[in-house]
């Protein structure tokens, strides 16, 4: 997998400042995506050990909340499988830390509504997430109003609560 940036201290994609890890690849090609670069799967530098320790040594400080997973998709099964042992990792190392991630496509009971996202490295990715970001940009539903999400189509989920629950469960940001 590769990345097309980190950043150490973001305040943009989820509560409070974050590292967020913005990975290379998307099939969706969603109309004026933000970061339509990183559509390619080969854009950027690898996700090597040496990156994902610069990320975990990023998490370490205590103003740090978490991480914050972006794109491209990090639910493309390329990207999930690449990511699945970083986040166990990720909570090994911070358990208090959370873990955001955003992807284009549709959370649905427990699982992504959409067929060509799944792999055998989906649903324990999930479990390891405390809030989803999901839904693809639609130019036209776009809202700068809205916190952590750019268009009124896309959903801010607390994975945890939505996993115990069995339905969908909102984050209130």
């Amino acid at each position: 997998m590769n990345y097309a940036e980190i950043k150490t201290t973001d305040i943009a994609n989820g509560e409070g400042v974050r590292v967020s890890l913005f990975v290379s690849g998307c099939r969706r090609h969603c109309k004026n995506c933000f970061n339509g670069v990183a559509w390619d799967f080969h854009y950027g530098n690898p996700f090597d050990e040496e990156a994902q320790e610069f990320v975990l040594n990023a998490l370490a400080p205590d103003y740090i909340s978490g991480l914050s997973l972006l794109g491209g998709d990090p639910f493309e099964p390329e990207n999930q499988r690449a990511l699945l042992p970083f986040l166990k990792e990720v909570r090994r190392r911070f358990p208090r830390k959370n873990i955001w991630c955003y992807t284009g496509y549709t959370y649905q009971n427990g699982i992504l509504a959409e067929p060509q996202a799944i792999c055998e490295a989906t649903r324990e990715m999930i479990s390891l997430l405390d809030v989803l970001v999901d839904g693809p940009f639609v130019e036209e539903l776009k809202d700068i109003r809205l916190k952590f999400r750019g268009s009124s189509n896309q959903r801010v989920i607390d994975v945890q609560n939505t996993l115990s629950s069995g339905r969908i469960v909102l984050h209130l940001a």
